[in-house]
């Protein structure tokens, strides 16, 4: 297919990513949202679904093939032949929305042959959202404004006092052991994409992820890292992380 208009789907991406956020709101501020944790209609279930619908309802309308969380059991002969599909995470952290940290985020990208070259991590409970297209920049909208993210510096390795971005729920001991390996690290916790969103702005340099992710996990908050001038490689190599491969679980890797 003849490549799309990035700019415009960028907008359908946005709005998709903004009307899921509200969606989500209204479960997690619900007065009955602890009884209904113990039902089979748990807030976390109907603010995956709602979310997913909404984000359904508007990017169906680009008429590109959507891989989410909420709908992955697409069979890879299918999904193989895809060159461009979304890749949605409808609501991203789910311990932390059940721990009512306001830690979760959706994420929407857009992959082309294996590679996210468009994203949107959105934030629902202070309305941020983070954007990026391959080659354009990425962008952070706040408060009604919008500003650049740009990391202007490479960390050393070998300097003190990096701040290591280490995950809230999914720590382990060979993430333990590498930030161990450091002289004096300054460790920081979050959850969800906001992690590498530490990193986009430049409030981390590192971001080690040993434990297991699922590709919709990463793929929006990737394309933004990438054009903030940061890298998710694969761990032990020097190659980035893939989508769309037959399995959807990412290997470990490192945002440096």
């Amino acid at each position: 297919m003849s490549s799309p208009d990035l700019d415009s789907l960028l907008q359908f991406s946005i709005q998709a990513a903004e009307k899921a956020c509200l969606e989500i709101l209204k479960v997690y501020r619900s007065d009955n949202f602890e009884t209904e944790r113990k039902d089979d209609h748990s807030p976390l279930t109907r603010a995956d679904r709602l979310a997913h619908q909404a984000i359904v309802h508007i990017l169906q309308d680009t008429n590109l093939p959507i891989l989410s969380e909420e709908g992955k059991n697409i069979p890879y002969e299918e999904r193989k032949h895809w060159e461009f599909f979304w890749m949605v995470d409808p609501l991203d952290g789910t311990k932390e929305f059940l721990k009512r940290n306001d830690e979760f985020t959706v994420n929407i990208a857009l992959i082309h042959h294996h590679e996210p070259i468009l994203g949107v991590v959105a934030v629902p409970v202070n309305g941020d959202v983070y954007y990026a297209i391959r080659g354009k920049g990425a962008y952070l909208k706040r408060n009604a404004e919008v500003v650049r993210l740009m990391n202007t510096k490479k960390s050393d390795w070998k300097q003190k006092g990096l701040r290591i971005v280490a995950s809230r729920s999914h720590m382990n001991q060979e993430t333990t052991r590498f930030i161990q390996s450091f002289d004096s690290p300054v460790l920081t916790s979050k959850g969800s994409s906001l992690k590498f969103m530490l990193l986009a702005e430049d409030q981390a340099d590192i971001y080690p992820r040993f434990a297991p992710t699922m590709e919709w996990d990463t793929a929006a908050a990737h394309a933004i890292l990438n054009e903030v001038g940061f890298r998710v490689i694969q761990q032990g190599t020097n190659k980035p992380l893939l989508y769309n491969k037959p399995e959807l679980l990412n290997p470990g890797f490192i945002c440096q």
